[in-house]
């Protein structure tokens, strides 16, 4: 056998109860398969994905907290360290019921690509709770945060491990966390966690980086393709953050989204969630925690919802942008939306928002598939230049912000297709996207010898 599928048998016997795991590494290794079999024996010599595919650190640690009510309960914590090969661990918290090991480390191993992509000096990691903050008052997230800071205190710092947020972390549960993390170790030290309130060293332009980077990149494809976001309809998934980041920039550069989606379904306006009371309602549907994306066609009269179904296929728009969980788009959505001839484009913003099946498919069929370790790394990006500012003890403006940002994502839309062409693969954004992060950090791991 090649030396993938070698490394590949071994993880999937190794780790055969972590399917998110095994999907994001299969994807990622079969794509790199160009790139290996250029010099095999080296890389098996080397035991170069090995190294590649195995994280650094694992912590895993209990999380006791008390409720409103006096009742104690315990979550489970979670930080993977995966690569630090081109910097310090940089990665989100994301506080959701659906988070254990094999999710982690899935999202861990797609940062470290992800970071090694924006071209700045930041390896990857990832972590968080399976703790569901809906439903849970103020008072029982800071006690939750508080606790979960101090087991994580001990694995983080400026130059070691930087988390910010990621789902159901906000700027909110950050400032919590850093209060503990200040109280415990005694010093300001404000670069130890990104996605911070501006006050105590936040960045301007955090809350809208992933969805603003994710337009940027689709502002850089549409360019070689001959076509604007002006004019352009988008349908999205989830009503978060990210995808009022989104909806925000489409709406600024003249596009017009015309459905979000939720847990309980999704809504369809086709006049376009395009005015400022549309778009700031999002945000207030996010804060209350309610989950239900129904409270929108419940204010606004020119929305439809369609109750316990997926947008995919069922709505006509330009472009499809899932932005919500892993997993999102299925094969049997993937073939709803080609049967109904509404897009070719499929722009991920979610992390690993497409099965496998459904990847293929999209590729088999000649669909432009943009990959979210490329669209979604604005949000980490953004979080670096946090990081910068807070190491610098300096502040740079919106303005600023948001140029370094444009940049950085037309950089890393050249990047992979650039990295596509050279490997003979044009035109495949998933493999470039694969191949250019993969570059970078092999390249860094062999100058630091087997370690």
């Amino acid at each position: 056998m090649s030396y993938v599928d070698d490394v590949l048998a071994m993880i999937e016997k190794r780790d055969a109860n972590e399917p998110e795991f095994l999907q994001t590494v299969r994807e990622v290794l079969n794509s790199l398969r160009p790139m290996i079999e250029k010099n095999e024996e080296h890389y098996r010599k080397e035991a170069l994905l090995e190294r590649l595919t195995e994280p650094e650190k694992l912590h895993e640690f209990r999380v006791p907290w008390v409720d409103d009510n006096g009742q104690a309960h315990v979550n489970r914590g979670f930080r993977v360290q995966f690569n630090s090969a081109i910097g310090p661990y940089k990665g989100g918290l994301r506080f959701q019921p659906s988070v254990n090991l094999s999710v982690m480390k899935f999202l861990a191993f797609e940062q470290m690509f992800k970071n090694s992509l924006t071209g700045l000096p930041i390896g990857g990691g990832k972590g968080g709770s399976d703790f569901n903050p809906k439903g849970r008052s103020d008072a029982e997230i800071m006690r939750f945060c508080q606790s979960f800071m101090t087991e994580l205190y001990r694995y983080i710092g400026p130059d070691e491990d930087c988390p910010a947020g990621d789902m159901g972390v906000g700027g909110k549960e950050i400032g919590y966390m850093y209060g503990q993390y200040k109280r415990i170790v005694g010093e300001y030290k404000n670069g130890a966690l990104s996605g911070k309130p501006i006050p105590f060293g936040g960045s301007v332009g955090r809350d809208t980086a992933t969805g603003y980077g994710a337009t940027y990149f689709v502002e850089e494809l549409f360019k070689d393709l001959g076509k604007t976001i002006k004019g352009t309809t988008f349908c999205l998934s989830g009503f978060g953050n990210v995808c009022w980041g989104a909806t925000k920039k489409i709406s600024e550069l003249g596009g017009k989204v015309v459905a979000i989606s939720g847990p309980d379904g999704y809504v369809y306006d086709p006049d376009g969630i395009n005015t400022p009371e549309k778009i700031d309602y999002l945000v207030e549907m996010r804060n209350s925690r309610r989950d239900r994306v129904q409270d929108y066609s419940d204010k606004f009269t020119s929305a439809e919802f369609h109750a316990g179904q997926k947008a995919w296929g069922r709505v006509n728009a330009d472009v499809y942008m899932p932005c919500a969980m892993q997993n999102d788009i299925r094969i049997e959505d993937a073939k709803r939306i080609d049967e109904e001839g509404h897009s070719k484009i499929i722009i991920e913003v979610a992390n690993m928002p497409t099965t496998q099946e459904a990847v293929d498919f999209f590729l088999e069929k000649g669909y432009i598939l943009a990959p979210s370790k490329a669209v979604n790394a604005g949000g980490v990006a953004c979080s670096e230049f946090e990081m910068s500012q807070n190491a610098m003890k300096l502040s740079w403006t919106a303005e600023e912000v948001d140029e370094k940002l444009h940049r950085t994502m037309a950089n890393i839309y050249h990047n992979i297709t650039d990295a596509a062409k050279k490997y003979g693969m044009e035109g495949n954004m998933v493999a470039g996207a694969n191949l250019a992060g993969a570059d970078k950090i092999i390249q860094a791991m062999e100058g630091q010898g087997i370690c």
